[in-house]
C-alpha cells in the first residue's frame, strides 16, 4: 500500500519539477525528522507551492536515505546528484551542517487542479494520515 504526502515547495522549484529539469527532491535536516524514513517508491505526492494551492501530483520512483552526514558527504552528495536536484550554490551551502537528508526521485509528474488547503504551520513535508490528510486523500490519485 502507498503512503501519502504533502510536500511543499519554493514557486522555482515547483516550476523545475513541472517542466521536467528537477527531477529529484532532496530534503535534508540537522535533526531527524517524522518523514525521515518514511518515504517509500511508490508513495504517491501532492505538490504545493509555498503560501499557494495544492497544484501537482507525483509517484516516488526511489529514495535515497542519508545518516551522520559530514560536510565532505554533502559536497559529495551535490556533485553526484546536483544536475538533477537543481539546488543553487546558496541552497547547498545552507545545509552544510546537516545530518539526515533524502533524495526523492519522481516520475509521472503531472499539474492538478489547483486545490487550496488549510495548512497553518511550518512542516514543510508532511506524511499524510487519514487523521490528518487536508482532504487530499478525497482526491483519488
Amino acid at each position: 500500500m502507498s503512503n501519502y504526502h504533502l510536500v511543499i515547495l519554493k514557486k522555482p522549484y515547483l516550476e523545475a519539477i513541472l517542466d521536467g529539469r528537477k527531477q529529484i527532491e532532496s530534503r535534508f535536516t540537522k535533526t531527524r525528522r517524522p518523514a525521515f524514513g518514511r518515504v517509500f517508491a511508490g508513495d504517491k505526492l501532492f505538490l504545493k507551492e509555498s503560501g499557494g494551492p495544492v497544484c501537482a501530483a507525483a509517484t516516488v520512483e526511489a529514495v535515497k536515505n542519508f545518516e551522520n552526514l559530514t560536510p565532505g558527504q554533502i559536497a559529495e552528495i551535490k556533485q553526484q546528484y546536483n544536475n538533477y536536484v537543481r539546488g543553487a550554490d546558496e541552497y547547498w551551502h545552507s545545509r552544510t551542517n546537516c545530518r539526515f537528508g533524502y533524495l526523492v526521485w519522481l516520475k509521472d509528474v503531472r499539474a492538478i487542479e489547483p486545490v487550496r488547503i488549510s495548512k497553518k504551520d511550518w512542516r514543510a513535508w508532511v506524511v499524510l494520515t487519514e487523521k490528518e490528510n487536508f482532504g487530499l486523500l478525497n482526491i483519488g490519485l
